[in-house]
C-alpha cells in the first residue's frame, strides 16, 4: 500500500469515530470514570478505540497499535505503527464543550506519514500524507508568513499546575504573550491545527504524550510549518510540543526554554 492508500484508510477509521462521539457527546447518560492519573474518561474513548482497532484488525492486521486508552499491541517486526487519541480534549467533550477531535496517525519506519484530525462538533476535518499536502475539508492549507514575534498570533495550552509550572513555561509563556501581537489558549489539537492552516503562528504545550501530538506532526509540516518538542527535536515522544510557522520556530524556542525567564543574580557584596 501507499501513503495514499493508508489516509484513505485513516479518514475510514475518523468515519466511524465521528458516528460514536457525535451520538455520545452531550447525552444525559454518558459513563464517565476517572483513570489512575485523575484525568477522565468516557465510555466514547472507549468506544471509539475499540472500534478503530477492530477495523485495523481486518484491514492492517500486521500493524502494530498504540492507543491512549488500551495501550500499545506491538505486531512482531512491523514497521507500521497506528497512533490514536480516540477523543482528545475528553474534558471539553464531557462538558458539553465542542472543542475536541479523534487523532489518528500512522508511523512508518519511524516516521509520521499519515495524520488525520476530525473534529465532528465543529463540522471540521484536517488531514496530510507525506507528499500529499495538508488538507483542510478538501482544501489545501499553508502556514502564515508572519517572522516576527511582535507580528505574531499565538496560542499556549496547559491544565494543570504540573504543565504550568513545567521548566518556567508560565514565566516565560507570559513574557512571550507580552512581546507578540495577540496570544490566547485555545488549547489540545486545535491550536496546532490553527497553525497548520495559518490562522495562528505558533502554538505550545508543555506536557504531552504521543498520541496527542503523532496526528498532527505530518499536517504542520505539509503544510509548510515546523514541529518539534521544546527542545527542537522533531518527535512526537519528546513530552512538550511547539508548532509555528517555521519562520517564528527559533524565536519561540528561545523564549521558551527553561532559562530565558530566568532573572539575573544580584553580584555579591
Amino acid at each position: 500500500m501507499t501513503v495514499d492508500s493508508y489516509l484513505a484508510l485513516a479518514l475510514d477509521l475518523v468515519d466511524l469515530a465521528d458516528e460514536i462521539t457525535m451520538r455520545l457527546f452531550r447525552a444525559t447518560d454518558l459513563v464517565v470514570s476517572t483513570k489512575p492519573d485523575n484525568t477522565p474518561v468516557t465510555e466514547a474513548d472507549h468506544a471509539v478505540e475499540q472500534a478503530i482497532r477492530e477495523h485495523l484488525a481486518i484491514y492492517a492486521k500486521e500493524h502494530a497499535i498504540l492507543g491512549e486508552e488500551f495501550g500499545y499491541d506491538e505486531t512482531d517486526d512491523s514497521e507500521y505503527r497506528w497512533i490514536i487519541d480516540p477523543i482528545d480534549g475528553t474534558k471539553s467533550y464531557l462538558r458539553g464543550v465542542p472543542i475536541w477531535a479523534t487523532l489518528v496517525g500512522l508511523e512508518w519506519g519511524g516516521e509520521m506519514v499519515v495524520g488525520v484530525v476530525s473534529a465532528p462538533a465543529l463540522h471540521t476535518r484536517w488531514w496530510a500524507g507525506r507528499g500529499l499536502g495538508a488538507f483542510r475539508d478538501g482544501d489545501p492549507i499553508h502556514v502564515s508568513a508572519v517572522e516576527a514575534i511582535e507580528d505574531a498570533h499565538i496560542s499556549f495550552s496547559w491544565d494543570t499546575t504540573e504543565r504550568f509550572e513545567h521548566g518556567r513555561f508560565d514565566t516565560n509563556v507570559m513574557a512571550l504573550a507580552r512581546r507578540c501581537w495577540r496570544s490566547r489558549s485555545l488549547g489540545d489539537f486545535w491550536q496546532h491545527v490553527l497553525v497548520a492552516e495559518g490562522a495562528l503562528d505558533a502554538a505550545a504545550e508543555p506536557v504531552i504524550s504521543p498520541w496527542d501530538v503523532a496526528a498532527l506532526q505530518p499536517i504542520i509540516e505539509e503544510a509548510g510549518g515546523r514541529f518539534s518538542d521544546l527542545s527542537g527535536a522533531a518527535r512526537i515522544d519528546g513530552g512538550s510540543i511547539v508548532c509555528t510557522n517555521g519562520r517564528l520556530h527559533e524565536a519561540v524556542l528561545s523564549a521558551l526554554a527553561p532559562g530565558a525567564g530566568a532573572r539575573p543574580q544580584a553580584a555579591p557584596d
